[in-house]
């Protein structure tokens, strides 16, 4: 008989080695998967004890299948009732394409026709399908205009064990978490009763695993149903016979298991799912579940050897990467100071973040995490030198503890909570770059305070990247400092980078006179549709600040924007000027403060417009916290294209309007793009604005030109430098900004 493993791709190699080990006949490694030979009981203690496989396919037939009709051909010369009762339910799987076959449905589609009308021309009864839980699973490959007929005798993924019914905000795989642990040479420091530690364990899979492996444990005992269980060719003598040996196994294996296995995380709900999955795996008494901050990682008193093993998260969302810098850094000093002589493993999705930890990598796997690529860094723990232990003059950077949902903006120092230590202070000399850094801060503030003070401002840009090598834009909130880190380019070392990054951060709070904590970081990529306005966090901290007579909400943690544009603020007042009296329009309004100045000018009415429901609510309770009511106040969550498309008639005195620079954002009718688009939405604009009205048009576009046929038509005046504050002025470019009018008759 003759079989095919499948496994995540990059793991063919160690399920080579796992099905060798379970001596199956002549195997041999391709991509995605092992080729093995074998009788039924290879095929069974493949789908019992290969902690890598996906599937194990029985083959039963090869054909030509270049078109629909070969490939019905092909699946009815397989005597389809030595597999399957005539009313039994089936499902097929089938992947590849031939020039007659181009979509893998309509293939599916084609062998299950085969097989029910063989069925149902001999017996007079038809098998029907079942997605959820078929009696046969069907898999068809089609690959160079031949198809590859199997039975997938291992059902569901063999990579559920049944234990983990719940999981963190990123689950590994079973299967992938078993792969990290064969890699690391596992079953080997478990012979030898050395301990695993997982710091950042989430859920607890990679600790289970390592129990698993280390009391010799069959991953397949606590699944109830495989693809053979109702496959009439199972012979459940032999398997009740391997099952049996699979038990008495781990039950010898749980009383020998020597290790000490340990797990921490920051998260008690995690760690509360951790014990369930751990609890319904049997191995619960093993396990030492603990809540701790990773700045607490310490060595195990009584483990002289180990591996420590972890999968830190790796920054999926936009702005990630400041945060985590420190969490990468953070784990190479707790291990290079705990844990010399032991083996540490991170596998990641981002391996510059590796860089982070200041090891040297003895050994790199490049590996996927689903469609993710990523590698498995494993590291020999060395102890530290004389000089590397010798204390040193410094100043103070805040730390960062482990964060485990990733998240994006994060205080520089997080405030104390329930049973958690603070983080450690991490020294970082105060080099002459940073000194100078320092200088220009003391600079600014001086000059801009002052400024500040006199027009009643407490949100302005303090810096904004005026030295090169520290790369940032740093803006005061009252009492909080928000540091927005320019992402680097590549050709810059990313150690290099945070190195500075970490300067800004140790020289902010004594130039300011203000507390660690009040210091939010984050990073700023380039942006494309709407990501700029997504949910990075959950904090809903909001601090209200004044700008002209408003009171405005702003959000320094949860978004990567604040929910006030900085650079924006002449416009506003200027708005809150010319409004009094007029029905005024905001277009993009965002958080509606552009609308709010309006109605503070004294306008008749205002109606505000936004895709987001969340910048509608917020918009609506920044009115709310002005004591402005509704009646005369509107807000609207529309595509402001789509809407303005569907408007007729002058409405309007006033329109402020600024788009994004780039939008495909799903809730949008169509991309948006500002140059390209800007001429077409002014125009739909102005068909709005009543004869003696203006149109304020602003965008962030660096290298935008205004359409020459707008002036054309109408009076257009740039008043971009009239709107660029004095803490914008190192930055003029930050946006563009035009008055548009109708024409005078003499014009």
């Amino acid at each position: 008989m003759k079989f095919f493993a499948t496994c995540p791709k990059g793991l063919e190699p160690v399920l080579f080695d796992e099905l060798k080990a379970l001596n199956v006949e002549a195997p041999k490694q391709t991509l995605a998967g092992v080729y093995f030979s074998g009788g039924l009981e290879a095929a069974y203690r493949a789908c019992l004890w290969s902690r890598v496989a996906n599937r194990v396919l029985f083959e039963l037939h090869r054909c030509p299948a270049e078109t629909a009709e070969a490939l019905y051909r092909g699946v009815q010369e397989v005597k389809w009732l030595e597999h399957m009762r005539p009313e039994g339910t089936l499902i097929i799987d089938f992947t590849g394409q031939s020039e007659g076959i181009n979509h893998s449905r309509f293939g599916a589609q084609k062998v299950k026709d085969a097989i029910v009308d063989q069925i149902r021309d001999e017996t007079g009864r038809r098998p029907s399908v079942d997605r959820q839980k078929p009696d046969l699973r069907v898999n068809v490959h089609l690959q160079r205009g031949e198809a590859t007929i199997a039975v997938d005798i291992s059902g569901d993924s063999l990579h559920r064990r049944g234990y983990r019914l719940q999981s963190g905000a990123a689950p590994m795989k079973e299967n992938l978490a078993a792969a990290l642990l064969y890699r690391c040479g596992w079953p080997e420091k478990a012979a030898q009763g050395q301990a695993l530690l997982d710091p950042m364990c989430g859920s607890g899979t990679l600790l289970i695993e390592g129990v698993l492996m280390a009391a010799d444990i069959a991953p397949g005992l606590l699944r109830r149903d495989f693809g053979f269980t109702y496959w009439t060719q199972h012979n459940n003598v032999l398997w009740q016979e391997l099952l049996a040996e699979a038990q008495a196994r781990r039950e010898a294996g749980l009383k020998q298991v020597s290790s000490r296995f340990e797990g921490f995380d920051a998260d008690a709900k995690v760690l509360s799912i951790a014990r369930d999955n751990a609890r319904r795996a049997g191995v619960e008494s093993l396990i030492h579940l603990e809540r701790r901050e990773l700045s607490r990682l310490s060595h195990p008193a009584i483990d002289s050897a180990g591996l420590v093993l972890t999968n830190p998260p790796y920054g999926e969302r936009l702005g990630d990467e400041p945060t985590l810098f420190f969490l990468y850094q953070h784990l190479g000093e707790r291990l290079k100071a705990e844990f010399a002589g032991w083996q540490a493993a991170v596998f990641t999705g981002n391996p510059e973040l590796c860089k982070m930890m200041k090891l040297a990598a003895d050994k790199t796997y490049k590996l996927y995490n689903g469609a993710i690529p990523s590698q498995l860094q494993i590291f020999n723990i060395r102890a530290r030198t004389e000089a590397e232990v010798a204390p040193r003059q410094s100043v103070a950077a805040p730390s960062v503890s482990s964060p485990v949902a990733n998240p994006v903006a994060t205080p520089i120092a997080k405030p104390e909570v329930e049973a958690v230590v603070e983080p450690e202070v991490a020294p970082v000399v105060l080099s002459d770059g940073a000194q100078m850094l320092a200088n220009r801060l003391k600079k600014n503030l001086k000059q801009l305070a002052k400024w500040a003070k006199r027009q009643d401002i407490n949100c302005y840009r303090l810096y904004d990247a005026d030295l090169p090598e520290y790369s940032a834009a740093i803006d005061i909130y009252n009492d909080w400092v928000h540091v927005q880190e320019y992402q680097a380019p590549k050709s810059v070392d990313v150690v290099k980078a945070f190195a500075r990054l970490q300067e800004i951060v140790a020289v902010l709070p004594s130039v300011l006179n203000i507390p660690a904590d009040n210091i939010i970081l984050k990073q700023r990529r380039k942006q494309q549709g709407t990501n700029q306005y997504e949910k990075q966090d959950q904090t809903e901290r909001f601090i209200d600040i004044t700008e002209g007579g408003c009171r405005i909400l702003v959000n320094l943690d949860d978004y990567l924007d604040t929910g006030l544009f900085l650079d924006h603020r002449p416009i506003r007042l200027q708005i809150q000027q010319e409004a009094k009296g007029k029905d005024f329009l905001n277009l993009f309004s965002y958080t509606g403060t552009a609308s709010l100045h309006a109605a503070k000018g004294g306008a008749r009415s205002t109606t505000s417009i936004d895709m987001s429901a969340t910048y509608m609510n917020w918009a609506k309770k920044n009115f709310a916290l002005n004591g402005f009511a509704e009646a005369r106040n509107h807000f609207l969550q529309e595509d402001c294209i789509k809407w303005l498309k569907a408007q007729r008639g002058e409405g309007y005195d006033l329109i402020f309007m600024d788009p994004p620079t780039f939008s495909n954002s799903k809730r949008m009718h169509d991309v948006f793009d500002v140059q390209r688009d800007h001429a077409d939405l002014i125009n739909l604009a102005m068909g709005l604005l009543r004869p003696e009205g203006k149109l304020i048009f602003s965008n962030n576009y660096r290298r935008f030109k205004i359409d020459p046929a707008l002036a054309e038509q109408y009076q257009v005046v740039d008043i971009t430098r009239k709107t660029i504050d004095l803490d914008f002025k190192r930055n003029s470019k930050i946006h563009q900004c035009f008055e548009i009018s109708a024409k005078t008759p003499t014009e």
